[in-house]
C-alpha cells in the first residue's frame, strides 16, 4: 500500500488482496458519482451494454462479481433475472445498502458458491484489480453452469492512434486531477490509471479468457475502445 497523509492509500500493481480491499473501501463514500464524472457518464451506458451483452432471461440466476455498490446488480436486474451482488470490499457493499438486491461478501478467487450455480455470470471494471487473473477466471469458470453465459466489461485499448495518446494522457494527468475534486481517495485514482495502462489489450484478454475454459470469446469495442465487453460460454 502506498500512502499519502492527505489523501489516503492506493495499491500497488502488485494487486495484495488485503491493500485493494483496503482501497476500495476508501473510495466506496463517492465511488458512484466519482465513476460518472470521469467517464463522462459513459458508465451509464456501459451497465446497459453489459445487460444487453448477457441476454438476460427472468429464469437465469445471474452472478455481479465485483458489484461494489450493486449500481450495476440494479442494472442487470432490471431484466427480471434473478442477480446476486458479490464483492470484496465490505465498504462498498456497505455504500450500496439502499440497493435491496442479495448481497454477498466474497472473494473472486475462492467463490463461496457450489459449481454449475449460475446462468450468467458478469464483472465489471473488476478483474484488473485480481492479483490472479487466471484463478479468478477459472473461479467464474466453474460456478457457471455448462453453456452458460460470460461478459466481461474492462477498461481496454482505445483503437485509433491518435486518441490513444490522448487518451493515456488523459489517464496519467488529467484523471488523478479530476479525481481530486470529486473522489473520497483521490489517490486511489492513480493506481486505477496505472493499472488501466498495463491491462492487456482486447485480443490478449480474449486468449485469457479461452485458456480459462470459455467458448465462442468475441468482444465489443466501447467508446473507441476505452472500454470493451469480453463475451464467451463455460465450455
Amino acid at each position: 500500500m502506498t500512502p499519502n497523509a492527505d489523501h489516503g492509500s492506493r495499491a500497488s500493481l502488485e494487486k495484495d488482496p488485503s491493500e485493494v480491499a483496503e482501497m476500495f473501501d476508501g473510495v466506496a463514500k463517492r465511488y458512484d458519482l466519482t465513476n460518472t464524472v470521469l467517464s463522462f457518464a459513459q458508465d451509464r451506458r456501459w451497465r446497459k451494454a453489459t445487460r444487453r451483452a448477457l441476454a438476460l432471461r427472468p429464469s437465469d440466476v445471474v452472478l455481479d462479481l465485483a458489484a461494489g455498490t450493486a449500481v450495476s446488480t440494479l442494472e442487470l436486474a432490471s431484466s427480471g433475472a434473478s442477480v446476486i451482488a458479490a464483492d470484496f470490499s465490505l465498504g462498498m457493499l456497505r455504500a450500496g445498502v439502499s440497493r435491496l438486491v442479495p448481497k454477498v461478501a466474497a472473494d473472486a478467487l475462492n467463490l463461496p458458491f457450489a459449481d454449475d450455480s449460475f446462468d450468467a455470470a458478469t464483472i465489471s471494471f473488476g478483474l484488473r484489480n485480481l492479483n490472479d487473473v487466471d484463478r479468478g477466471l477459472a473461479e467464474l469458470r466453474r460456478v457457471l453452469k455448462p453453456g452458460g453465459r460470460l461478459a466481461i466489461c474492462e477498461f481496454s485499448t482505445p483503437t485509433v492512434a491518435p486518441f490513444r495518446t490522448v487518451y493515456m494522457e488523459y489517464l496519467m494527468k488529467a484523471l488523478p486531477a479530476v479525481a481530486t475534486r470529486v473522489a473520497s481517495n483521490p489517490v486511489a485514482y492513480v493506481y486505477l490509471a496505472e493499472s488501466i495502462r498495463a491491462w492487456p489489450d482486447q485480443a490478449g484478454l480474449a486468449e485469457q479468457i479461452g485458456r480459462a475454459g470459455f467458448e465462442h470469446v468475441a468482444w465489443q469495442n466501447l467508446s473507441g475502445g476505452i472500454a470493451a465487453i469480453h463475451t464467451g460460454f463455460a465450455s
